[in-house]
């Protein structure tokens, strides 16, 4: 019989009030991309609260934000820890990270995090996989289909020593990474639909894009399908994970 331990969503900001108004936060898309029939906890990070023991869990996901992992924030700094122990005493434990959460798992490993020289990274993109991402558990999902949605400024610029570059493009040399064999960063958004990337780019208007790169971006957005797959490839690892 199986132990089923609820994946911890470790939700470290939030998205655009007008976004969440109608399309929900963070964590819902990530429970929805997860599978509505897996069990989830969902943790404040930026509330300082007391983290869930690493023995509860069957997986864990690092959410996006609008924080910057180079402010290191005191609740920053205490879920560093907690991941660090997490990743070198929780053997068992899945870990993804996403944007946001990519980057803080990155640094808390070693590697180097901050703003990319090419500047803000939005829309719909082509990654390309490495061989070592083409056969890896998660990004394998992608294969056929190499596009994902992404918003951001900052960017891992060193991996962490011992970590697998499984993805890249031409403005991010790092998109994706996996630590061992089950701990993985992907700087792109699978939770993201295509509604909710094209409210991002409206969001940005006037705050990092202008109008025209914003009616630029729009025609290229699409529906990710391939990246959004990597949520319930997480899941059903996790599952296996506490069987």
């Amino acid at each position: 019989m199986n132990n089923v331990k609820p994946i911890a969503i470790i939700k470290t900001g939030s998205t655009f009030p007008q976004i969440s108004e109608h399309y929900g936060d963070f964590d819902a898309w990530i429970h929805q991309g997860l599978g509505s029939t897996t069990g989830v906890m969902v943790i404040d990070a930026d509330r300082r609260g007391r983290l869930p023991d690493l023995s509860a869990l069957g997986g864990v996901v690092i959410t996006g934000s609008h924080a910057m992992v180079t402010d290191q924030a005191p609740w920053m700094r205490q879920l560093m820890r907690w991941l660090y122990t997490l990743i070198h005493e929780a053997v068992q434990v899945p870990v993804l990270g996403l944007c946001f959460g990519h980057q803080l798992l990155a640094r808390t490993l070693g590697g180097e995090v901050a703003d990319n020289p090419m500047g803000l990274e939005v829309g719909t993109v082509a990654l390309r996989l490495t061989a070592a991402g083409r056969h890896d558990a998660l990004l394998g999902a992608i294969a056929k289909h190499p596009w994902a949605q992404v918003v951001h400024r900052q960017s891992v610029l060193t991996p962490p020593p011992g970590a697998t570059v499984l993805a890249s493009n031409g403005h991010d040399a790092c998109q994706a990474f996996r630590y061992g064999d089950r701990v993985w960063g992907v700087q792109f958004h699978p939770e993201f639909s295509a509604d909710v990337m094209r409210a991002y780019l409206q969001a940005l208007r006037g705050e990092g894009l202008t109008q025209q790169q914003v009616d630029s971006h729009l025609p290229e957005v699409r529906e990710c399908d391939d990246a959004s797959a990597i949520l319930g490839r997480f899941a059903r690892l996790s599952a296996v994970q506490v069987a």
